[in-house]
């Protein structure tokens, strides 16, 4: 009688340590599978939703052309108008004139950095520039004498002040919240601009370092 109740034991305990089992081989199987999944999203290249978490920088954002605009206009006007040149010696005997007066459109930059038209909101707010008339006017023109400048050497400044006075039609256009359109034909604007630039020159007084 106890012999034939043994084999009956067993099963039963077998069975119990293959249930007991099962929840566990399954739960190490879900461990495995999350853990292949977050090495394989987080390898390879960033994209919108895997990778690191930019927030609204991870999205492509329309830029205005205006922007980029101004980033030409900035480097148009650095190339031409900003620097400083270094011309030649000048001539002996008589008296020494600037003969570079601004340029139109030395001015116009100019007029559009004092009071500007660009970027306005097309049905909302634009302005617009018309029938521009430019008046150019030496103003001041003289020379400094012979000094030794740092990195350029001997050479003398040359100063040339020009007053230019822009006459145009402006027109406002303002679409929101009452819809109007302002008509100036009398605008008047005044910039200063200055010329000024050096000319080279021989053997002056040496430069010498001040003891501080």
């Amino acid at each position: 009688m106890t012999t034939m109740n043994c084999p009956t034991n067993n099963n039963s305990s077998l069975t119990a340590a293959k249930e007991s089992a099962t929840p566990r081989s399954w739960a190490a199987h879900i461990a495995m599978g999350l853990a292949v999944t977050v090495i394989v999203s987080s390898t390879g290249c960033f994209g919108l939703g895997g990778g690191y978490n930019l927030g609204f920088l991870g999205y492509p954002m329309p830029v205005s052309p205006y922007y980029q605009h101004k980033q030409e206009e900035k480097f148009w006007k650095k190339e031409r108008y900003e620097r400083v040149p270094i011309l030649g010696p000048t001539t002996s005997g008589g008296s020494v004139k600037a003969l570079d007066p601004p340029s139109d459109d030395e001015v116009m930059h100019a007029l559009e950095t004092a009071r500007p038209v660009q970027g306005g909101i097309p049905l909302i707010y634009e302005k617009q520039r018309n029938n521009v008339r430019i008046i150019k006017e030496k103003i001041s023109d003289y020379i400094d004498p012979p000094r030794f400048y740092p990195l350029i050497g001997p050479a003398q400044l040359h100063h040339a002040h020009y007053k230019c006075t822009i006459y145009f039609d402006e027109k406002t256009t303002i679409g929101y919240p009452v819809p109007h359109t302002l008509h100036d034909e009398e605008a008047i604007e005044v910039v200063y601009i200055d010329h000024n630039h050096f000319h080279m020159v021989g053997d002056v007084e040496p430069y010498t370092t001040p003891n501080l």
